[in-house]
This record gives C-alpha cells, structure tokens and sequence, in this order.
C-alpha cells in the first residue's frame, strides 16, 4: 500500500484533558516513535484548550489521533479536524460519539440484531432491576475506569458511588460469565482474536496497565466455528456504528460460547501492553507498519 501521507506534516494528538492522560501520551510516544523511525515528518501536540492553534503554529497537514477518553475519543477532536481540513486517523464525527456513549452503541447493536448484554440506564432513585451479578459502568469512560461487577445487593451504594465518580451516567448491564476477548480491526480488516485472562478479579483499569496483572492469548484457542461467529459479531459491530481505520471491539464469550459485543473502542490503545499491537503482529504487522498502516487509513468526511 502507498504511503499517501510520507510527504505531509504528521501531528501525533496526544495527552488531553480527560482522566486517561497518562494513558494517551505513552500511546502517542510510541506512535511518534514509530513513525519518526520510518522517515515521517511527525511532531507530538499536546491537546489543549490551544489545540486549533496548536496545529495551525506547527502546520500539521495531517493528524494521528491517540487521545483517549473525553474531547478525543469522543468526536470532539474529530469534529474541530472536519472544521480545520485536517485528514485524520481513525473514525469520524458520528462514529466516535456513538461508540463513546456506551448505552447509545448498544441500542444501535440490538437494533441491528447484534447479540450485546442486557443493560439499563439507572436513575437517582433506585438500582438496576437486572438479576445478580450485574455490571456498573460510567456511561462514557474508557480503560475500565469507574467499571464495578456488584455481586450482592449490599455492594450496590459503594458500586453507584464509583461508577458515578467519573463526571456522567452509570449504567448496569448484566454480567456474562465466560471468556473474555477482543477483537481488533484495521480498516475493515478483521485481525486475530486475542483472549485476555486477569491474574485475579478482572479486567480493570488496574490489570490494563500493570505489568503482570494479565495475561494474553494471542491468537484465542478459539473452535474455528465459534472464532468465525466472534470475528462475524465484532465487524458487524464495527460497521453498523460507522467506524473507520484502527478500532477495538471486546466481547464476552459465555459458557454456551455465544458471543456478547460490550463495547467498541474507536482509540484502541498503543502502549507496551495494549492489545492492538499484540493482534496486529499475529497478523505480521510489526508496531511500525501498524502505525503507517493507521496514518494511510486517515481522511475526512467519515459520515
């Protein structure tokens, strides 16, 4: 494939201001790194409030978004970009609003007959009416943040009062018992399924980030039937929310080996742990030509 941006400007969006920061600014590290050492003209912004003038005073020509969270995961970055002209990585305005609201994703799933966890969105008043065990969750966070399984009705106020930390609604959804996988996804191109397998407890922001807290399966000892019906359920995902270049889908195999999509991440993250990079080096992408390939997805108009 031709590297249709080597000749432009690249400006790595990095850092921000949501409660993922840290997170994003190892993700654009990397990037940067990676396409700095295969000859791009690429310099890291750090977005601000100053952002739009950020990438006017370094004129970027075209941009690799790795914010994640609020104001880059969420079509707001994507948003100002459309304004300014400015080609970009990733999925667009709509996209990126819809998969960020979780609630919003899964109507858009369960209309489309896409097999998701039952959910509601809890009000002031009173819990879920969903059976036990259930799983709390900010309506729009991202790397497990605020996310609480509740076993027992006596953790519920202490689950509520986490889950609704995080500036947004909680909502519940019910807790499937069984494998859980990812599957990542390359402009269409549907990459190996990864299993992710927590040391203790689960998959939290905690077992994310830490060194030794998770292990992973790359590929998933998957059945070649259920691998086929786990990749069929996350593309499906993928294209009825509209996304575009590099995006994340998680899903939870039950016991039954049904495949439940939870979410679709359209930042996927990009650090030495990240799953993205492990699933696109199964498919014999080094981390490398897994970020040109990225940059080459970039445009506009993704509606």
């Amino acid at each position: 494939m031709a590297n249709k941006y080597k000749d432009r400007r690249v400006g790595v969006i990095m850092g921000g201001l949501s409660e993922e920061r840290e997170i994003s600014l190892k993700t654009g590290t990397a990037i940067l790194g990676a396409l700095k050492d295969r000859g791009y003209d690429v310099v890291a912004v750090d977005a601000g409030k100053d952002l739009a003038s950020r990438l006017v005073k370094e004129k970027i020509e075209v941009a690799f978004v790795a914010l994640h969270g609020r104001y880059g995961e969420d079509g707001c970055v994507q948003g100002l970009l459309e304004v300014m002209g400015i080609p970009y990585t990733g999925s667009g305005v709509r996209a990126s609003a819809m998969c960020m609201d979780k609630v919003t994703a899964k109507s858009v799933m369960l209309h489309n007959a896409i097999s998701t966890a039952a959910y509601e969105v809890l009000d002031d008043k009173k819990g879920p009416r969903l059976k036990l065990p259930y799983v709390l969750k900010p309506v729009s966070q991202g790397s497990g943040i605020g996310v609480v399984i509740v076993r027992k009705k006596s953790q519920l106020p202490a689950a509520i009062k986490e889950a609704g930390a995080h500036g947004c609604k909680v909502f519940a959804e019910s807790y499937v018992e069984g494998r859980e996988l990812t599957v990542s996804i390359m402009d269409g191109r549907v990459l190996p399924v990864v299993e992710i397998r927590p040391k203790d407890g689960f998959y939290d922001f905690e077992h994310k980030y830490t060194k030794g807290k998770t292990e992973y399966v790359v590929p998933a000892r998957l059945a070649k039937k259920v691998e086929a019906r786990v990749q069929k359920e996350a593309l499906a995902a993928y294209r009825v929310l509209g996304c575009a270049g590099g995006a994340r889908v998680d899903v939870m195999l039950s016991k039954m080996n049904v495949p439940y999509v939870l979410e679709v991440n359209t930042v996927p993250g990009m650090t030495e742990l990240s799953i993205f990079p492990m699933a696109a080096g199964q498919a014999g992408l080094d981390f490398g030509a897994m970020a040109a390939e990225l940059l080459n997805c970039a445009g506009l108009d993704k509606a």
